[in-house]
């Protein structure tokens, strides 16, 4: 099957790119390299284009006979969606609704989202599940939202098969720690910590000592990055002409930002500045997710669920890409 990974020169397309190869599939990579880095395509099929670009994708979509559509193509900095928010409406949701509308109109039904967690705001009840309230408190999760809904939508008229997947914290390097994250600017707790161990940071800072946790930092869900994209190619393969599904993709248990820096110190070996700051608005005390329904529906299982072994391979592809990707 050949299937069109939009945004796949990003940090998960290009990992779930990677897996689509190596399982046999044709994966063909549709970017325009705002944010994704060429390097990490490697030898897939490359196509340079935009999601606004409607004739582009229907052209694309009727030349390799795609039959499937996996979308990454997303802006995901929660703080910059705040500041600019018009951005994250005309990237993640109309061109969306554009790249959907080139699926109707070269007669592709197949469908796989890349959605968040931020879909749920600040949830009352932990773990979360798929069924918890949706209230996203900020322009990138609306975004989201509003994507899953046009989705719904498009289902029932009959043109769409789609799953959305929630994703918690994604982090690691992945297809043996050959394909990292490089995000530019950074703004997740992995790599910005690798960065103060490696001293290309003056310090780490974490937001807010006082919340009600064991250590008074923040918890979160965090999912190697392998484990994540092996979630999307079981429910590629459960996609049918009249699927309408929803999963969360997490680890199921939680981590402390001190956790987090700590594991980053013993996996290193370095020393490094911590300082403290008041917390962020908007900062959930716990973030944890509830994954049953994919495991049971999708037979999947987390196999590698230890921080440690998270941070070591995010480790050993910063210390082999010091600079990041060399585009």
């Amino acid at each position: 099957m050949r299937v069109l990974v939009c945004g796949g020169a990003g940090y998960i397309g290009s990992n779930m790119t990677a897996l689509l190869s190596a399982e046999g599939y044709e994966p063909v990579v549709f970017d325009n390299l705002s944010t994704g880095h060429r390097q990490a395509i490697r030898d897939a099929e490359f196509v340079q284009g935009d999601l606004a670009d409607y004739d582009l994708l229907v052209g694309t979509l009727r030349e390799y006979g795609i039959k499937a559509v996996m979308h990454f193509a997303a802006f995901i900095e929660v703080g910059e969606s705040v500041q600019l928010p018009l951005k994250y409406y005309r990237n993640n949701l109309c061109c969306t609704q554009n790249l959907l509308s080139a699926m109707e109109t070269a007669g592709v039904k197949k469908f796989v989202f890349s959605s968040t967690a931020a879909v749920y705001g600040i949830p009352g009840d932990m773990p979360i599940t798929e069924n918890s309230p949706t209230e996203p408190i900020n322009p990138y999760g609306q975004t989201k939202l509003a994507v899953e809904k046009m989705c719904h939508y498009q289902s029932q008229a009959g043109k769409l098969a789609y799953v959305l997947l929630r994703y918690f914290n994604t982090c690691g390097a992945g297809k043996s720690a050959t394909l990292g994250e490089d995000h530019r600017p950074e703004s997740h707790l992995i790599p910005l910590t690798i960065q103060a161990a490696m001293g290309k940071r003056r310090e780490i800072t974490i937001y807010g000592t006082d919340y009600e946790t064991p250590d008074g930092t923040c918890i979160r869900d965090y999912i190697h990055i392998d484990d994540l994209c092996r979630a999307h190619l079981l429910a590629l393969n459960r996609l049918d002409e009249s699927s309408e599904r929803i999963y969360n993709l997490g680890n199921e248990r939680g981590h402390s930002v001190r956790e987090v820096i700590e594991t980053v110190k013993k996996v290193s070996g370095k020393d490094f500045k911590v300082t403290e700051a008041s917390r962020r608005d908007g900062d959930a005390p716990i973030l944890t997710a509830d994954a049953s329904k994919a495991r049971k529906e999708l037979g999947w299982q987390i196999e590698k669920p230890e921080l440690e072994k998270m941070v070591s391979t995010a480790w050993q592809w910063h210390n082999e890409h010091p600079d990041g990707y060399q585009d």
